[in-house]
């Protein structure tokens, strides 16, 4: 068994050592800056070579995102068809790439996507790779070896009608809007889970907190509502961004002048993009204004860092609410999930709200790189989308895991402790704020201030001492229902 070095391999699983002897059998293959060996049991090309020895930065290949693979392979697909049907392409080559694109839809060649994520030339690596992988599946069902591009080409064939300025931007789109569904089912089911545990702790009394010190009392119950609220809040933004990333500009070919395009082509592939991808795909109106525009990225990355943003403070409130066990605030438990030292016996730490924060850190970090790549468009193109593709694909999928980890292995194991919260509250000097439509602000004042000064409780001061309500009243002001879920007494 020989040894294969593309390049110093520091991604191993990128780039394959060890091989047989039928890998080690090679085509040659040429572009216009020379000839070179590619290895005959593969599916890319020269082209594709070229840029894995190029762009080794983040060690992530395109296979990681099948969703972009495989919407890759619906634009050539529909591409395909578009060109047959306005006699641009002859009808047995197109057939015979649609049923390639068939393959790689089906996730059978992801193996054969293997350029980086971040890469230069506006994301032509990525097209290339995706034209050579077609071009021979397509030759291989034809009859014919890889490589001999006379029968079907990258560039000719699967190509035809496209640039790269517009393929990879509407392959981008389509794979985004797939990967938000998942995200955003994922979204919903915590929402739910939040949503459930309102449900489950509606009858626990606790104190409501502000500036983290004692306000006034409430449910707890009503406190997990309004988290499932405040998440599915997002769900919308979801649907917004979703809305703008529908549109696309296919057809467009280099600039948006549809160059090389024939008439009718840009309406025809969003029409078969439509059939092929069921979603509601629309030709932009100026395709010059689409081609260089990365507004509708920007809109989606700031909805994610809005949702990171809510769901960390979220995280931040459980990690408060089960602090201690003892020297801490303890009104729910989290689940314990592993030991929380290697020095302190007995601790368990909130491992999973930890890695939510963290994984809400690095998106909002990501909204910036977002936003300085689409500022960094210049005239009739953004050269910056493979970072803005990596940034969004990263962090829809990081989310994604967050919100399935904190339900999972957090929320639904989550309990409360409802004895120790209502004594809280009975001990509390917030509870004074319910006199107030009684005693008046400043005689409330004036009874909790003693309360602190002394330690003594908002009822010994008020009922025993100063004799400022009865008893009678002080029960109907402060039953268990009134507490939760208050009414106006005078």
């Amino acid at each position: 068994m020989s040894i294969l070095r593309v390049e110093d391999a520091s991604h191993p699983e990128q780039f394959p050592m060890e091989t047989t002897q039928l890998e080690r059998a090679s085509r040659l293959e040429h572009d216009f800056l020379g000839e070179r060996p590619i290895p005959e049991n593969v599916y890319y090309g020269i082209q594709t070579l070229r840029a894995m020895e190029n762009f080794d930065i983040t060690g992530i290949p395109l296979k990681a995102e099948p969703l972009f693979v495989q919407a890759l392979a619906y634009v050539k697909k529909a591409a395909a068809l578009a060109n047959r049907d306005l006699g641009v392409l002859d009808a047995t080559i197109a057939d015979y790439i649609a049923q390639a694109c068939d393959r790689v839809i089906a996730g059978e060649l992801d193996d054969q996507f293997l350029t980086d994520m971040i890469q230069g030339g506006a994301g032509t690596s990525v097209n290339m790779n995706a034209n050579e992988v077609i071009a021979n599946v397509a030759l291989e069902m034809m009859g014919h070896s890889k490589g001999d591009y006379h029968f079907c080409h990258p560039n000719n064939h699967v190509n035809c009608s496209q640039s790269t300025n517009d393929a990879y931007p509407t392959a981008f789109r389509i794979a985004l809007n797939n990967k938000l569904v998942g995200y955003r089912r994922a979204l919903e089911q915590l929402a739910d889970a939040f949503a459930t545990k309102g449900e489950e702790f509606r009858n626990v009394l606790k104190m409501g907190r502000t500036q983290l010190q004692d306000a006034v009392p409430m449910s707890m119950g009503d406190e997990f509502r309004a988290f499932a609220t405040n998440l599915r809040e997002e769900l919308l933004r979801i649907d917004d961004s979703r809305q703008l990333i529908r549109e696309i500009n296919m057809g467009a070919t280099a600039i948006g002048t549809r160059v090389n395009a024939p008439s009718g082509y840009a309406e025809l592939v969003t029409e078969h993009l439509r059939t092929l991808t069921g979603l509601d795909l629309v030709l932009a109106g100026d395709l010059i204004e689409a081609t260089y525009d990365t507004g509708a990225y920007v809109q989606l990355s700031g909805v994610l860092k809005r949702t990171a943003v809510k769901l960390s403070k979220i995280c931040n409130d459980l990690r408060l609410l089960s602090s201690g066990p003892r020297a801490g605030l303890n009104e729910i438990n989290l689940p314990p999930l592993q030991p929380g030292s290697s020095i302190m016996p007995g601790k368990v730490n909130p491992v999973v709200p930890e890695v939510v924060n963290q994984t809400a850190f690095y998106v909002i970090g990501a909204d910036l790189t977002v936003t300085m790549a689409a500022e960094a468009g210049q005239l009739q193109l953004n050269v910056m989308e493979p970072v803005i593709s990596f940034a969004l694909f990263t962090s829809i999928s990081y989310m994604t895991r967050a919100c399935h980890t904190l339900r999972e292995k957090c929320v639904i194991g989550i309990t409360a402790n409802a004895q120790h919260t209502e004594q809280q509250v009975r001990n509390s000097v917030g509870i004074v704020t319910q006199l107030n439509p009684v005693l008046g602000y400043e005689t409330s004042a004036e009874v909790a201030k003693e309360a602190l000064r002394t330690g003594k409780s908002v009822y010994d001061v008020a009922v025993t001492e100063r004799q400022l309500l009865t008893q009678e009243k002080w029960d109907e002001i402060f039953t268990f229902e009134n507490l939760i879920r208050p009414h106006f007494i005078q």
